[in-house]
């Protein structure tokens, strides 16, 4: 019995070195969704705002260098995507601020001008690693700010956001008086619109006439009607559809939709993609819309 008691305990000792052994050849790794690396533009690019950036490209890679997010600002020389992806790819890849290697190649009596003709190298600063928890997950790249300091603050910005998401600028709130929503009302108009960090606008719309047929591809409505009553029409297929703006099409009417009467307290919501159009109103039709990205 003492024998086999033993051997038991050998055994189980074996088996538990053995699952150390192999538990320690594993780590668990992090990795960049895209949801944060739209994060980390969203970020980059409030920073910019708030420095009143005249432009700029920022550029988000994974570990790997790989591209999976870039925007370019208004009045951003174009050449600035290359540079900014370059950038962001090098501190990914490098697992270093780009300011690093710029440094080292412009130092003086230690200078390695050689390492400018690596592969997917570009020693320019304004390129850092997105670090989570202590792991490289990414990297980002900024380019076309006023200075190549601004360029690494905006970058710092941005990985900062996902880093601690605390460090995210936060927009301000918003407050809307009673006489001024009854303006919007009146005319029909935008309370909160579109702008780097927000996913969402509000507008306080109002019509007096059928419109057209509308598809948003990536904005989600929702309608919450506040007076009047409307012929809405859902789904189906746009007749003599347009592009008429970016991620915004525009058709005469709808095929084969489901029809339903909306009228005051109504709620609804069309999800992105779902062709939808105002059949019929009666005037005034005023109506709610949040716009969720």
């Amino acid at each position: 019995m003492r024998l086999n008691r033993k051997v038991v305990l050998l055994t189980a000792a074996l088996a538990l070195g053995l699952a150390a052994s192999g538990s320690a050849q594993v780590a668990e790794k992090k990795t960049l969704t895209l949801d944060g690396a739209k994060r980390v533009i969203a970020a980059a690019v409030a920073e910019a705002k708030a420095k009143s950036a005249p432009g700029g490209v920022i550029a988000v890679v994974d570990d790997g260098g790989n591209l999976m997010a870039v925007e370019r600002l208004d009045g951003t020389f174009p050449a600035g995507a290359l540079i900014s992806i370059g950038k962001a790819r090098t501190a990914a890849l490098f697992k270093r601020p780009t300011r690093f290697f710029e440094e080292l190649i412009n130092s003086s009596g230690k200078g390695r001008t050689v390492m400018a003709a690596l592969n997917d190298f570009t020693p320019l600063i304004g390129g850092v690693p997105i670090v989570v928890d202590g792991q490289v997950v990414g990297g980002v790249g900024v380019s076309g700010a006023a200075s190549a300091q601004q360029d690494e603050e905006l970058a710092l910005a941005g990985a900062a956001a996902l880093a601690n998401p605390m460090a995210m600028t936060s927009l301000p709130v918003s407050y809307f008086a009673s006489g001024e929503v009854a303006t919007a009302f009146a005319k029909g108009a935008v309370l909160v619109g579109e702008e780097p960090g927000r996913s969402y606008m509000v507008h306080a719309s109002r019509r007096e006439a059928p419109g057209l047929a509308e598809v948003h591809t990536l904005d989600t409505d929702i309608i919450y009607v506040l007076d009047g009553a409307a012929t809405f029409v859902t789904g189906g297929t746009v007749v003599d559809p347009k592009t008429t703006a970016p991620n915004e099409i525009r058709g005469a009417s709808i095929r084969d939709g489901q029809t339903r009467r909306l009228a005051k307290g109504d709620v609804i919501i069309v999800p992105s993609g779902t062709p939808h159009w105002f059949q019929q109103v009666s005037a005034p039709f005023l109506y709610y819309v949040v716009k969720a990205r």
